[in-house]
């Protein structure tokens, strides 16, 4: 009587996950295509590739003055 439980259950949520995604699939959009802005010219992105360098930039540095002093 478990294994029929068991099945029951893995069918029953294998096909929830199968169809959950089709009502999200299926709806249109409300209006027509949306303007892109237009992007400042003068915009930087600084993100996380920025902020890494800056980081490996500073452990360096330190690497640097560590080996100095300690050579001392």
């Amino acid at each position: 009587m478990k294994k029929y439980a068991f099945l029951f259950f893995l069918g029953s949520a294998l096909v929830c996950v199968v169809l959950a995604p089709t009502p999200v699939l299926a709806q249109a959009s409300t209006g027509g295509p949306t303007p892109s802005p237009v992007p400042d010219p003068a915009a930087v992105p600084l993100d996380g590739g920025a902020s890494l360098l800056l980081a490996s930039g500073v452990a360096f540095g330190l690497r640097k003055l560590r080996a100095r002093y300690k050579a001392r």
